[in-house]
This record gives structure tokens, C-alpha cells and sequence, in this order.
């Protein structure tokens, strides 16, 4: 959420529920990572929630650069990197493990690249009418080939995953791309992190199907036995 700390936090709370159901109804190593994603999104939101009170709040200024670089850390970073890799461990067919193992080495690259342009170059957080922007001053000559690339580490994954159900996930981050670079272009960073409730729900349900197909495999093979 992006349009007020009370929204922030708010958000942050829900999230936190459904990243710690996702969790609960994980059954194998392989699927914590993903389960995490709607518990990182809370962390994501709580921390943009302590950065507009820094912004509104001369007692809560000095949390200011922190909450700053702990939100675009979380959003550039850590999901570029997070998202495809953790697609990665849940796939079981051996011929499209490869193409995701492409798709994880671009979303290193990508994380890479923008963990240095987070260390050398300014970076602003602002209140401008009812959303926080995020001021950046990136090489302009690689934004439009760095978007490109987190995209495709963000969507493909779950395009060529045999998972049952990731088609929502990739559904979800796409809807939420087009809607904020239509209508919140100036907000990309910050207004996207609206639909994380979305995206988080997909995540729960993917992982409820999985550990319901996990558990129906291990019954019947104690059937068999």
C-alpha cells in the first residue's frame, strides 16, 4: 500500500498473516522460499509505512534513510532474485528447469546491477499528493533495458513453470505493471506494491494446491505400500 502510513501498516499486518499461513502449509524445503514472498511483501509494506511517518514526522526523521533504502532494497533486489529462484526449487520437470535456470541468472544480473546503482547514485524519497516517490538518480541509458529485464525475471518464471496454478501469479505481477505504468507512471515503485495483497493470495493459493498434491502423492504411495 502506498497512500498512507495507517495503509502501510495496515497492509503490512494482513500480509504477515497470509506470508505465516503460507509458511504453515508449506510441506517440503523447496517450497519455503516461495511461501515467503507474501511475508517479505509485509516486511516491504511496514517498512514504507515507517518512511511516511519519517516524511511527516520530525521525531521519526532520522528512520528516514533507512526506510528509504530498506523499501527500494526489498523492491529491486530482493524480488528480482527472490521470485525466479524460488520458482526454480518448486519445478520437478527436468526440461524446464533450465530455462528458469536462465531466467534466475538474468534476475541476479538484474539485482547485481541495481545493488550497485543503490551504493553510488542518489536516492530520494518524497510525498508528493497521496503517494511516496521514489527519486533515483540511475543511469538513464540502462533504466529501459534494466525494466525489461525485471519483468522478465518477475513474469517468465512462472510462464514456464509445469506448477499447477503459477499462470495466477504471473497474471497478477503483469496486471499490476500495466496499471501502475498507465496511471501511476511517476510512482511506479511505490504504487505497484498495491496489488503485493493480490499477489500474496495467489501465493497462498499455489502453495495450498501444492502441499494438498504433496499430500495426496504421500498418501497413496502409503496405500500402495
Amino acid at each position: 500500500m502506498c497512500f498512507s502510513a495507517n495503509a502501510s501498516f495496515g497492509a503490512g499486518i494482513v500480509l504477515s498473516a497470509v506470508g505465516i499461513a503460507s509458511i504453515k502449509k508449506a510441506q517440503s524445503p523447496s517450497q519455503y522460499a516461495f511461501a515467503s514472498i507474501p511475508l517479505i511483501f509485509s516486511i516491504q509494506q511496514i517498512t514504507e509505512g515507517i518512511l511516511w511517518l519519517a516524511l511527516s514526522n520530525l521525531t521519526v526523521a532520522p528512520l528516514q534513510n533507512i526506510a528509504t533504502y530498506g523499501f527500494i532494497f526489498i523492491a529491486q533486489i530482493i524480488w528480482p532474485l527472490l521470485v525466479p529462484l524460488s520458482i526454480l526449487l518448486l519445478e520437478k520437470k527436468e526440461n524446464r528447469k533450465l530455462s528458469q535456470k536462465i531466467i534466475v541468472i538474468i534476475g541476479a544480473v538484474v539485482s547485481l546491477y541495481l545493488a550497485y546503482c543503490l551504493l553510488a547514485f542518489k536516492v530520494e524519497a518524497k510525498i508528493i499528493g497521496y503517494h511516496i516517490s521514489y527519486i533515483q538518480d540511475y543511469p538513464q541509458s540502462l533504466a529501459r533495458y534494466g525494466g525489461f529485464l525485471y519483468i522478465i525475471a518477475t513474469i517468465a518464471p512462472s510462464i514456464f513453470s509445469s506448477i499447477k496454478r503459477m499462470w495466477l501469479l504471473g497474471t497478477t505481477i503483469l496486471i499490476s505493471y500495466i496499471i501502475t505504468t498507465i496511471f501511476y507512471v511517476d510512482y511506479i515503485v511505490s504504487v505497484w506494491c498495491f496489488f503485493a495483497s493480490i499477489i500474496s493470495l495467489a501465493v497462498y493459493i499455489i502453495i495450498y494446491k501444492a502441499s494438498d498434491n504433496l499430500t495426496t502423492v504421500s498418501n497413496n504411495t502409503g496405500l500402495t505400500k
